[in-house]
């Protein structure tokens, strides 16, 4: 079995078929938000501290960080942001640019072994962002497009998938270091885009054997009741092999569909993640009660 870890200076990911499915926490995205946007190009960062936190707290398991905000210093931002977030939460980061000098000013500051988020199948990106992997010993998404855009054939997006493995080997970048974006269509403009996922999603399982992520909130774009159609499309993608997303953990209901996912798929031992989440907590009182109640017992008979 594949699989893929991604460290920080204190927390390991594991990405692999049989592991639980990894929530990567979206939000530290200024695209979008302007707000957030105007804050992180004034150097004001409290919102990334917020946003962090508040996703680990949701079940996060990663976050992704992202700082692209037109006409700022990208670079320093991130590097910025990098080091803010791991000085704030335990868990590993996605690294999210397009700019490749971004990417390394955030990968110079990061303590552990992050994801590069991302490279696609074009020459250019390939030779300048797989070489950075490799210098930092980083994984990788791999997005499957390349110099002919984005096809809709999903067998088309495999062999893109395909080659990126192929040319990151030539770099010494090892199969469990590729994590592939087989790219979410929106359901609403290609109706069989689920269908289609699913097939890719196998064929990448089984035949490249290489773990998978996405955006997972493209699919329900334009649709009314966008939360409850992920809900519904998160279980049947990690039944096809997904095995994480780049995803809002703040709704409950994608919380909800992953966790039971996990245990549907026999992912989470004991059920234990399932319980812990959504047990409820006993009434005030109650377990002082209880006590009292078992010491009585003990006295009675003895």
């Amino acid at each position: 079995m594949t699989e893929t870890v991604i460290t920080s200076d204190k927390q390991k990911v594991v990405l692999g078929f049989d592991k639980r499915f990894v929530m990567i926490g979206e939000r530290i995205n200024p695209t979008g938000r302007k707000l957030l946007a105007a804050e992180m190009a004034a150097g004001d960062y409290s919102r990334v501290v917020s946003d962090a936190v508040a996703q680990v707290e949701a079940g996060a398991q990663m976050l992704d960080v992202n700082a692209g905000i037109p006409l700022a210093d990208e670079p320093k931002i991130l590097a910025e942001c990098i080091k803010l977030v791991q000085e704030t939460v335990d868990v590993p980061l996605s690294i999210d640019s397009s700019i490749v000098e971004a990417l390394e000013a955030g990968l110079s500051v990061y303590k552990g072994k992050p994801l590069v988020n991302s490279v696609t199948g074009e020459e250019e990106r390939l030779e300048r962002v797989l070489p950075l992997v490799k210098k930092y010993n980083a994984a990788v998404v791999a997005i499957s497009n390349d110099e002919t855009g984005i096809s809709e054939d999903p067998d088309v997006r495999y062999e893109v998938a395909k080659k990126i493995v192929e040319r990151a080997a030539d770099f010494g970048i090892p199969r469990e270091d590729i994590v592939v974006d087989p790219l979410v269509m929106p359901v609403g403009a290609i109706n069989d885009a689920g269908r289609k996922l699913m097939h890719l999603l196998r064929r990448l399982q089984t035949e490249l054997k290489v773990n998978t992520t996405c955006g997972a909130s493209n699919f329900s774009f334009g649709l009314p009741n966008r939360r409850g159609l992920n809900a519904s499309f998160l279980p049947m993608m990690i039944g096809a092999g997904m095995t994480s997303a780049i995803m809002n953990p703040l709704h409950l209901e994608d919380i909800q569909a992953i966790l039971g996912a996990d245990v549907v798929m026999g992912h989470d031992p004991n059920c234990m993640s399932w319980i812990r989440k959504f047990r409820e907590p006993a009434p005030e009182g109650a377990e002082a009660a209880a006590g009292a109640g078992r010491r009585e017992r003990r006295r009675a008979r003895g």
